[in-house]
């Protein structure tokens, strides 16, 4: 048993949609999670950027005493995933992208959308993950650069979202006969609504989702579980927005939380 939190960390909000997942499947494991809202987004920014911001948002959870930590953004994952696991051998740090490959890749030979930030697409990493759990796969990425700043700004169920997507995704959707789909951004689960209801034909696979299922593997064969615990779920972000103290409330109704701010400096 190991009552110590598990650390989360994203560029902004996003990152949040893993927590509900975690909260379903291991009710009583606490949660320390930081999102750097002053920074975000981090899609467009330079991967030595993205990588400093990391060790920074890392550091400061190792500080806190976590017992590990999950990458919930894909485009840390894509960037920084196996630099942090080279600096800290002795944590379990888990990234989006590997779990959310390998379930696309092992469960059908029809070809695979990828939807995700800048960054994430031109690393061509999902598409180089699901190639090795299923050589013959086909895919296909699309960089989706509005979706994020859209939904840090709470514009989801609203028509500019809607014609948001279709301006990325029609055409892209059409001409590749997708009809499944990598939300290749933690973000996304946020908009996934709107993509049901304008694609209803199409699978959506949910990275926030899928790293869940590997984290409580790993708990359960480690012995790591949490048991009872009267602490409370702590939620940290750089700049304390409005939409990010929404999002926690929205999200995490009916739980005990604790909302911080702590601010990093560069």
């Amino acid at each position: 048993m190991d009552n110590r939190p598990i650390g989360f960390f994203d560029s902004g909000l996003g990152g949040l949609t893993s927590i509900p997942v975690l909260k379903e499947a291991l009710p009583n494991e606490k949660v320390l999670y930081f999102g750097d809202t002053a920074r975000t987004p981090y899609g467009s920014k330079q991967p030595d950027t993205i990588r400093r911001f990391a060790r920074q948002i890392t550091d400061y959870l190792v500080s806190k005493d976590v017992k590990m930590i999950v990458i919930a953004c894909n485009t840390v994952t894509a960037m920084a995933l196996e630099l942090l696991r080279e600096e800290h051998p002795d944590l379990p740090i888990f990234g989006v992208i590997e779990p959310t490959a390998r379930r696309a890749a092992e469960e059908s030979d029809e070809p695979i959308g990828i939807i995700g930030t800048k960054m994430t697409i031109a690393s061509d990493i999902y598409a180089k993950e699901i190639r090795r759990f299923n050589p013959s796969a086909e895919t296909h990425s699309l960089a989706c650069p509005l979706f994020v700043p859209l939904i840090e700004e709470g514009i989801t169920d609203h028509e500019i979202m809607d014609l948001t997507i279709r301006y990325y995704m029609d055409d892209f959707m059409k001409k590749y006969d997708i009809k499944r789909l990598i939300l290749g951004c933690t973000h996304y689960p946020l908009i996934a609504k709107n993509l049901n209801r304008i694609y209803p034909e199409v699978k959506l696979y949910n990275s926030s989702a899928e790293v869940i299922k590997e984290v409580e593997a790993y708990l359960r064969e480690h012995d790591m579980l949490a048991g009872p615990s009267s602490l409370p779920d702590r939620f940290y972000a750089s700049d304390l927005s409005e939409n990010f103290v929404r999002m926690t409330e929205q999200l995490f109704e009916g739980y005990d939380r604790k909302i911080c701010l702590k601010k990093l400096e560069d």
